[in-house]
């Protein structure tokens, strides 16, 4: 597991929130307090769209049962934009199911995707402090911790590439 205290929130925050940096995670569970609280359990339901959807509506619907950061972005930027920081938030972005296959070939790992629950990224805000986690969830015990470490690395890949690090 990776913990990171982020020392450039405003940096990091205009990534998450302004740039497509974390486009491609899929939406587990955020809350965010500000003068209340708000949450988002991230589940999509297709009921809500009808047949004359927009092509932009279109285009963030998603294939599974999350929706992508994507679709939630601009709603996040308005409940967490203004002059005052939020009291706090909590983020658990997932990493799409695809990237994780690709990610386990990359490194040479022979474990089945489909035993792999989620490669997680927790972000946390509280007390004028950004703490970012990795995590993994496996459907069944591994003895190694190969995949955590490969997670890890491509967290940390990611962050360095973008300089948010």
């Amino acid at each position: 597991m990776l913990a990171l205290q982020i020392e450039n929130i405003k940096g990091f925050m205009s990534h998450l929130l302004l740039k497509g940096t974390f486009d491609r995670f899929l939406v587990s569970d955020i809350s965010v307090t500000t003068f209340t609280s708000f949450h988002i359990d991230g589940v999509y339901h297709p009921e809500f769209y009808a047949d004359d959807i927009t092509p932009e509506e279109a285009e963030n619907i998603p294939d599974g049962t999350q929706v992508e950061w994507k679709a939630v972005r601009p709603f996040l930027l308005q409940v967490i934009r203004g002059k005052r920081l939020p009291l706090s938030f909590h983020f658990v972005l997932q990493y799409p199911a695809e990237e994780t296959a690709v990610l386990l070939d990359e490194n040479g790992l022979v474990s089945d995707p489909d035993e792999i629950y989620g490669l997680f990224l927790n972000l946390q805000y509280r007390n004028s402090a950004l703490t970012l986690t990795t995590g993994s969830s496996l459907k069944s015990f591994t003895a190694g911790h190969a995949i955590d470490q490969a997670w890890d690395r491509s967290v940390r890949e990611l962050l360095t590439a973008e300089n948010i690090l």
